[in-house]
């Protein structure tokens, strides 16, 4: 099969297209044809070597999957051959989704959505995971709550928006002005540009100074120590972000605050309950950008970038069925296919 092999730690260049052996299902688990996969920043953080100690190279990287099942192992019950299936794969065990194929655990696996494309169900496993566990399990966001969700128009962003929306909550969020009605569309009810305004000065303002209940940081930064200006009394600030530099919270005592960190975890049960929300129209992926798995640095570099310009997700074509006949329904831009 064809995979995308990291060799060394680095740039966005450091992947290399080799044929390898097709991996066996074990028991227990399934083998799955890859139709397509996505990049998360945790892909390019593995890939220049952020995790280092945790990533034995020469290795496949890459953590979301979409595809069909091909075969099944021994006492294997939950999936059979046809299967159109989704997932997060295990972090950090050298084996991931930038490959024709992929073995998992059927524990792990979920039936795909079948209002989704397989472009947009690999775009929406890993980050709509993590926004479902910061939302629901860490920041226990309930109805008539609000919430500042920063980075709205990301990948996890803008999946956190409509979760947010569909529990019940009041959302505000950070954008550039380019991003303001694609922000609106995903169900924000407060935009915030970010480069024009202070988004302290922004909540107390709107709130008439209670601030929000729960702030989601995807952006890093002087998030932590800042947020607690923006919220109310018994808030909580839930953050994704692997941020180094010690920050100062003592203005966070005063709010009564909680802070949650959040690295997400494999399993199927949080697959179901996203489904439920696809299959009500509630939650949607937008994918921003396609790229052909050959094509996987150059998504690497943009994704890395800055100024990517980007709204949504970017999406790996990992199979001839996801060329642009198969992707036109999207959104967003096509590369190398």
């Amino acid at each position: 099969m064809k995979a995308m092999i990291l060799n060394s730690f680095g740039g966005p260049d450091s992947f290399e297209l080799s044929d390898v052996p097709r991996p066996v299902p074990g028991a227990g688990q399934v083998l799955v044809q890859v139709y397509a996969t996505s990049i998360n920043p945790l892909d390019y953080q593995v890939r220049r070597g952020d995790y280092a100690d945790l990533v034995a190279l020469p290795t496949i990287s890459g953590h979301d999957v979409s595809g069909v099942v091909a075969e099944v192992g021994p006492g294997v019950t939950a999936f059979a051959p046809g299967d159109e299936v989704w997932y997060t794969t295990q972090i950090f065990d050298g084996s991931g989704s930038y490959a024709e194929y992929h073995v998992a655990s059927q524990n792990i696996i979920g039936k795909k959505p079948s209002a989704l494309s397989h472009l947009e169900a690999a775009s929406l496993s890993l980050a709509g995971g993590t926004a479902w566990e910061a939302l629901t399990v860490r920041a226990s966001l309930k109805v008539g709550e609000s919430i500042l969700i920063h980075g709205g128009a990301g990948g996890v962003g803008h999946l956190a928006i409509q979760l947010a929306k569909a529990i019940g909550a009041r959302v505000f969020t950070t954008v550039r002005e380019t991003n303001f009605e694609f922000a609106r569309s995903m169900g924000a009810d407060v935009v915030i540009d970010y480069e024009k305004e202070d988004y302290v000065e922004a909540i107390n303002r709107e709130t008439d100074g209670r601030g929000v209940d729960v702030i989601f940081d995807t952006i890093g930064g002087d998030t932590l120590s800042r947020s607690p200006d923006a919220l109310a009394q018994l808030g909580r600030v839930v953050s994704i972000v692997d941020i180094t530099q010690p920050q100062n919270l003592i203005q966070a005592w005063g709010k009564n605050a909680s802070y949650h960190f959040v690295f997400t975890r494999q399993n199927r049960g949080k697959l179901d309950e996203l489904s439920v929300l696809i299959e009500r129209g509630q939650l949607r992926p937008h994918v921003g950008a396609v790229y052909s798995l050959q094509d996987l640095g150059l998504a690497h570099a943009r994704l890395e970038s800055p100024n990517n310009g980007l709204r949504g997700k970017i999406a790996i074509a990992v199979t001839p069925s996801q060329q642009p006949t198969a992707v036109a329904s999207t959104a967003g831009e096509q590369h190398g296919l």
